[in-house]
């Protein structure tokens, strides 16, 4: 099963985050995620199999454990990819908080024996994909107001023709 680690938005983060994917929508050829979809991946698993999976969760247990809210500050937008044919994507602020519940997350799942794609970690929610950016400047933007993280989950993903679904496997609250 294809698998990945995430911390969950709060949902008014997330309501805000889709009102700014509405916004660029207007101005950004491309395939928007649904709002549903909204998450800052901390490790890419790739297909595990069950064993694989309980590593992974005895790992986010071990990371996890002791650690409260991790602040989520926008941090403006990037792009992955070429101009015509990008992922674009809302910017996290690299704080302490989410710097070190990445590694820790990483280190845990490696201690388990659990490999994930070692691409360096960058945090960010992706908004659209197969983005066509445009030349011009974008107008003001309605930011996400600064909010809390408490869930890390692990997400198992399903691809079809329209895209990715996500199916919570087993979430560790950050209190």
């Amino acid at each position: 099963m294809r698998c990945f680690v995430a911390l969950e938005l709060p949902d008014e983060f997330a309501d805000d985050v889709a009102a700014l994917a509405r916004v660029l929508e207007r101005h950004i050829d491309g395939r928007f995620m649904p709002r549903d979809n909204y998450h800052l991946t901390l490790a890419f698993l790739g297909d595990v199999g069950e064993d694989g999976a309980a590593r992974a969760i005895r790992a986010l247990d071990e990371a996890c454990r002791g650690r409260g809210p991790v602040p989520l500050v926008a941090d403006g937008l990037g792009r992955f990819g070429r101009g015509n044919d990008a992922t674009l994507w809302l910017g996290i602020r690299q704080t302490d908080a989410v710097m070190s519940l990445a590694a820790d997350v990483r280190s845990a799942l490696l201690d388990e024996g659990v490999t994930f794609d070692e691409t360096a970690f960058k945090a960010h929610i992706t908004l659209a994909r197969r983005a066509r950016l445009p030349r011009e400047p974008l107008p003001n933007l309605p930011f996400p107001a600064d909010a809390e993280a408490t869930r890390v989950t692990l997400f198992r993903s399903f691809l079809d023709a329209q895209g990715a679904t996500y199916k919570p496997l087993y979430t560790t609250e950050l209190v």
